[in-house]
């Protein structure tokens, strides 16, 4: 089941992305649940520099953020190298390899 909402699209109604990914429920409740609680971390720093608390404890909250970040990405990766990746491989797309590398290599900044 392909879900999606306004975020995921540009103006005039295209889609952002050419491809999609089908997610099981599972996947797609865990991502989005991840992500809303990194939004609400963001609303809280957001808070915390309109009510200018101290840099440290701003830092601190950030620093949060860039692991909740990291850990989204760690299982959106293992969860595209365990379907998308291997599918593509099976099916002889041996430029998914090359896309891979391509990401990490960017992941890796």
């Amino acid at each position: 089941m392909t879900q999606k909402n306004s975020t995921e699209q540009e103006a005039g109604g295209r889609d952002c992305c050419q491809r999609t990914k089908e997610r099981s429920d599972k996947e797609y409740k865990d991502l989005l649940h991840r992500l809303n609680r990194i939004e609400g971390q963001i609303r809280g720093i957001k808070g915390m520099v309109e009510k200018e608390a101290y840099c440290t404890d701003i830092l601190v909250q950030v620093a949060a953020v860039n692991a909740a970040l990291n850990s989204f990405n760690k299982v959106l990766l293992a969860n595209h190298i365990k379907t998308c990746v291997i599918k593509d491989i099976r099916e002889g797309k041996e430029e998914t390899v090359e896309e891979l590398l391509d990401t990490l290599k960017k992941l890796m900044k």
